[in-house]
């Protein structure tokens, strides 16, 4: 017979741990010759459609003569290996299939954890999952954040088949880890692209972080404020503390604290001062500081009040000035705010612009006419003299003093 065109063909094959491997072998030629199938342990499985192994698992596909195919249902690690088809030609001619086994990895487990953790304190985090083969791969995250800084480790199983893998995440608390999600993800072909996932929602506890917020940025006297002291921390801190000047307030019935809020009402000068808010919880305290300055109401009217006096002074001179501000500010410090309105301080600033103008102006007439008389005094003396002022002796001074006077008569000055 010619059997060179009779060849078995055969394909490896790879199952997940628990599931099942088919197993098949084609001749493309075959007249009528036999197949069969073997284990590892070069078992026969099947000689055509007769099963030759006692194995309820193993069950028989298709038998003819072109093909054998078998299966192998809940398949164990132990069944990895290479399988034979065999074609009884002469000689006979086989074909080999490797069988993988995949080990699945159990379900990942988060150790290394207590709860609460204190901030500042130093975490370490292990992730650990056995069973896989090959070995899993270990991925960190934090809020879907992926870790990249982390230690890996594998380790081979008893069975020497599979492996146990772990990671260790190692980083220091914070306040802002409180309440994120750290979740442990194992990858390995044998799950379908459907990772395993642990997770671990973290708890931190911290010192309380304290602020004090104003109703008002610029209280006056007479109004109300409300300082709000925001305190975050983990335990809440709750009741806060509120104190002035390092001591309790002075006084209840205006100053009155409602949770994280102190109400102060009729705000007046005396209310001056630091306001400490103070936060605790059983990790610590803090606290933080207002200073608190209650302004004078009659400060904000008065730019309303000089408008009107500086107008008046700025007609006149810089002395109305002064002076029509002096008195309008004495008028708004001794008077009734109510009675500013009136014409009374008006009045008497009129007045006092009006005689500061008279006295100046009298004085600077009197400073001109002094300067005018004393300057042509000095010239008229000055001519009465002319040509004495060279004489050698008295005689010829008197002789030239007269032809002075000659000459005067021709030049009269008049006063008027």
């Amino acid at each position: 017979r010619d059997n060179q065109g009779q060849f078995p063909l055969t394909q490896n094959v790879t199952v997940v741990e628990g599931g099942t491997a088919n197993l098949t072998c084609r001749v493309d030629q075959n007249d009528n010759t036999s197949l069969q199938w073997s284990n590892p342990a070069q078992q026969t499985l099947y000689f055509d459609d007769k099963k030759a192994l006692r194995d309820n698992r193993i069950e028989l596909v298709r038998a003819s003569w072109h093909e054998l195919s078998i299966s192998v249902s809940d398949v164990s690690l132990s069944d990895e290996g290479q399988y034979t088809c065999s074609l009884f030609t002469m000689p006979v001619k086989t074909s080999k299939a490797f069988l993988t086994v995949l080990g699945v990895p159990e379900k990942p487990q988060i150790s290394g954890f207590t709860s609460p953790v204190m901030e500042g304190e130093r975490m370490q985090l292990t992730c650990k999952t056995s069973g896989s083969k090959p070995a899993a791969d270990i991925r960190w995250f934090k809020n879907d954040k992926e870790i990249k800084d982390v230690k890996y480790l594998k380790e081979e199983d008893a069975n020497r088949r599979t492996f146990t893998v772990s990671s260790t995440l190692d980083f220091r608390a914070d306040r802002s880890d409180d309440g994120a999600v750290v979740s442990c993800r194992v990858d390995h072909e044998s799950l379908n692209s459907t990772p395993q996932i642990a997770r671990q929602v973290l708890e931190i506890h911290y010192t309380p972080s304290v602020k004090i917020i104003s109703s008002s940025l610029w209280p006056e006297e007479g109004q109300s404020i409300v300082l709000t002291c925001e305190s975050k921390g983990k335990p809440l801190p709750e009741p806060v503390l509120w104190t002035k000047d390092g001591g309790e307030l002075p006084d209840p019935e205006r100053m009155v604290v409602n949770g994280r809020d102190l109400r102060i009402s009729f705000l007046n000068k005396t209310d001056n001062g630091t306001y400490r808010c103070e936060a605790t919880n059983p990790i610590g305290q803090n606290s933080t500081e207002y200073v608190l300055i209650v302004h004078d109401v009659s400060n904000t009217l008065l730019p309303i009040i000089v408008i009107p006096s500086l107008t008046t002074a700025t007609v006149t001179t810089t002395v109305a000035l002064t002076t029509s501000t002096a008195t309008s500010a004495t008028a708004i410090n001794t008077r009734d705010p109510n009675a500013l309105a009136g014409q009374t301080a008006p009045d008497h600033a009129l007045i006092g612009g009006i005689v500061a103008v008279v006295v100046f102006v009298t004085l600077c007439s009197i400073i001109l006419l002094g300067r005018y008389l004393a300057r042509h005094k000095g010239t008229y003396l000055t001519n009465e003299a002319k040509g004495a002022e060279d004489a050698p002796d008295a005689d010829t001074a008197i002789i030239n003093a007269e032809g002075s006077q000659v000459n005067a008569e021709e030049k009269k000055e008049y006063f008027i």
